[in-house]
């Protein structure tokens, strides 16, 4: 049966007739509410009946809520493509998004439960995307993809290191940045291979000039860098003092080199269409991230520390997210591949929240302000996504005449 076949056959909700569907329009409601929910319960507003402290179950959400969501979405829709088979729709997606929306209601509601079920509950659905992806690749012979697989694994084991850690100190700094990690880890993959292509696919019919430089030994050794750089940011809480000069030299050498790798992608060229120019912003996220760690390290900044994670989470993790969520659906549900005025401005609120986060982590002085601003963009920036691309996600594809 073809994959279109299998489609076909699935006579159930759109919603669950492709994995970007049911992944993209959740995790983007979560990634709204997340934040909507925890600025008040932070300051004392409200509360959740969770065993987490607020910034605890924060940070949980998204690394370990948000983020495998739509690291779900994109790998039940791409890996059919890479590997040739199936892809998992109807029931058995149906049963994947249960997982992790389960996991969600339980860390939500964890105060009173053992730490041993709130952890198997969190970690049944990254265990079974792995499964059911690994068994995909593998079967497939798809080797290319392997580091993709052991990614995900990463992120897995990110997460049960999460519950040790809460269990053991209260708190997951080690766990959370592990995450962070591998997700950028991921971006530098992926984003590696998605932001040149689609480049080069919007650039080539529009006439000569400049191409994005092709995959070469250049982006491996940036992407080498980059991982080792991040392995180094991980542990430097626990390094000697003396190491941290070091590490910031590392940082600091991994935020040139993947820099260089963005202009060699001709992100200039781009800005006559914005549904590919937020891939070059977004990666731009990356280097500045290095660069802000390696001044926190140098410097002992604590600011410039807080903003590397934000420039991470928020520009890095939160943009890209958003391109690749709203590319990926208007091309799969038949919409031209062009981002109209209402779509920039889901792109604009999060450079908003990416922006006053920063200011508020480099200027204490206006904090209150900025984080504000920052929230607000962000649950705005979500809420607009789901307002315009929920239809699309939970409807058919529309004829001709109506797209």
């Amino acid at each position: 049966m073809s994959t279109m076949s299998q489609q076909r056959a699935w006579q159930g909700m759109t919603l669950f007739s492709f994995g970007f569907r049911p992944f993209f329009l959740f995790g983007s409601l979560h990634a709204g509410l997340m934040v909507a929910l925890w600025v008040p319960w932070h300051l004392g507003v409200i509360s959740l009946p969770s065993a987490f402290e607020p910034v605890v179950w924060h940070a949980h959400e998204l690394l370990f809520g948000y983020v495998p969501a739509i690291v779900a979405g994109f790998l039940l829709t791409a890996v059919p493509n890479w590997t040739g088979r199936l892809p998992v729709v109807g029931k058995p997606l149906i049963a994947l998004f249960a997982l992790w929306l389960a996991a969600r209601v339980l860390i939500a509601s964890s105060a009173g439960l053992p730490p041993l079920v709130v952890a198997v509950g969190a970690l049944a659905f990254p265990v079974a995307l792995l499964v059911a992806m690994g068994r995909e690749i593998v079967a497939a012979g798809n080797k290319r993809n392997y580091v993709v697989l052991a990614g995900v694994g990463l992120l897995t084991l990110a997460q049960a290191l999460f519950h040790i850690e809460v269990a053991m100190t209260g708190d997951a700094l080690y766990a959370d940045h592990m995450a962070l990690a591998v997700t950028l880890a991921l971006i530098t993959l992926i984003g590696g291979r998605i932001v040149p292509s689609f480049t080069t696919n919007w650039l080539r019919p529009r006439g000569p000039g400049r191409l994005p430089v092709p995959f070469n030994t250049f982006d491996k050794a940036a992407m080498g860098l980059g991982i080792v750089a991040l392995a180094g940011w991980v542990l430097a809480p626990i390094a000697p003092a003396s190491i941290a000069p070091v590490l910031a030299l590392l940082l600091l050498a991994a935020g040139i080199a993947h820099l260089a790798r963005l202009i060699r992608w001709v992100p200039w060229r781009t800005f006559a269409e914005p549904l590919v120019t937020v891939l070059h912003a977004a990666y731009l996220f990356v280097p500045l991230g290095f660069a802000l760690a390696a001044f926190g390290l140098w410097q002992g900044d604590h600011g410039a520390a807080t903003g590397a994670t934000h420039a991470w989470t928020i520009g890095a993790v939160g943009l890209m997210t958003l391109a690749v969520m709203t590319r990926a659906t208007r091309g799969h549900t038949g919409r031209p591949l062009t981002a109209p005025a209402s779509t920039v401005a889901i792109y604009a609120l999060i450079l908003i929240a990416a922006s006053a986060r920063l200011l508020a982590a480099l200027h204490p002085d206006v904090s209150v302000t900025a984080l504000s601003v920052a929230g607000v963009a962000w649950v705005a920036a979500f809420a607009l996504f789901a307002a315009l691309y929920g239809p699309m996600l939970a409807g058919r594809k529309p004829d001709a005449a109506n797209r």
